[in-house]
């Protein structure tokens, strides 16, 4: 199988050479891609050598089975057709595609099936927040039916790119020698702080973040769920963490949700507050799963639930979600 990486010198573009090792992905040929800026650059894989080379309107993508996609919107639409036009199967990280009617959605415990019905050859992997929280809602889904939920992030600086986890540590050093905080990538300095502002606001007053999180998640389960978000910046380096209260039709007990968790594919349960046992993105970061604790009856809402999830949003949140796809195509024998 031949493999193109889009925006290797990105940091998912890097998480996804790892990725694609730790999991023994067939990787047979693999091919880098980037922008002017990046190509020529050498990165290793399995013990070979690789140069980047410049992402350009050509043939490049002949032969190539699948292309991991991240490099931002703007590319992804710009060079969809060049990727796709030989018959690569596009899996894209950007938000370019994931409302368009005629991309599937795909988190691979929730609806994998979608991804076979991709006729323009792309699918869409969703937003890292919404990747986490629909991993734990889908198990809920499946004891009672969510009519709504209500879910504050708690965001990494790592989900703003390389450049914002390098402000967050000269942040952190220019705090503690009492020199001159420097905000450039943020609204605000991020050390000692929460920024309650995640992508532009829009005219309803939520953020594009927070209503990424209300439509993916209704396409994600084909449900008629509402999802009210507000979404956080924290002074974390990865992982992101999520607090979370559903309502479902009927009345799920903590014990009853707590078994489902604990059989569910793709989730850690770590839920004993008595040994002060829960998720923390201080442990959660470069792991694969969706940890889960905190799992409560909510005390407002006879059918209510409230958890805590905590993911590294550069490895579920994008690499891993993606390879996972490919590897259910591959399972699946679809991958063209």
């Amino acid at each position: 199988m031949t493999v193109a990486i889009v925006g290797t010198s990105g940091a998912v573009g890097q998480e996804f050479l790892r990725v694609l090792e730790e999991r023994n992905f067939p990787v047979d040929e693999l091919a880098l891609f980037g922008s002017s800026r990046s190509a020529g650059r050498i990165y290793n894989f399995r013990g070979k050598t690789y140069a980047v080379k410049e992402l350009k309107h050509n043939d490049d993508f002949k032969g190539i089975d699948v292309a991991f996609v991240s490099a931002g919107s703007g590319t992804s639409v710009e060079f969809a057709e060049t990727i796709t036009k030989h018959g690569t199967v596009m899996i894209d990280n950007s938000s370019a595609f994931r409302m368009d009617a005629d991309v599937p959605l795909v988190v691979p415990e929730v609806n994998p099936g979608d991804a076979l019905k991709r006729p323009r050859g792309i699918i869409a992997n969703p937003n890292c927040s919404t990747i986490q929280m629909v991993v734990a809602l889908n198990v809920i889904e499946k004891l009672s039916h969510i009519r709504r939920v209500y879910v504050s992030t708690y965001q990494a600086s790592s989900g703003a790119g390389a450049t914002a986890m390098a402000e967050l540590a000269k942040q952190c050093e220019q705090a503690l020698k009492g020199e001159e905080i420097v905000v450039e990538k943020f609204a605000y300095q991020l050390a000692y702080n929460l920024i309650p502002h995640i992508d532009v606001f829009t005219d309803s007053g939520y953020t594009k973040e927070e209503m990424k999180m209300y439509h993916e998640t209704r396409k994600i389960m084909h449900s008629d769920v509402e999802v009210s978000a507000t979404c956080v910046r924290v002074p974390v380096m990865r992982s992101h963490s999520e607090a979370t209260w559903v309502e479902t039709e009927r009345p799920v007990s903590a014990e009853e949700a707590r078994s489902a968790f604990a059989e569910a594919e793709g989730i850690v349960l770590q839920d004993n507050p008595a040994e002060k046992e829960y998720p923390m993105p201080l442990f959660v970061a470069g792991r694969d799963a969706v940890y889960v604790g905190r799992i409560r009856k909510d005390l407002a809402n006879p059918n209510g639930l409230a958890f805590w999830t905590v993911s590294d949003q550069i490895k579920k949140g994008a690499a891993l979600n993606a390879v996972q796809i490919a590897e259910y195509l591959v399972k699946v024998g679809d991958m063209k």
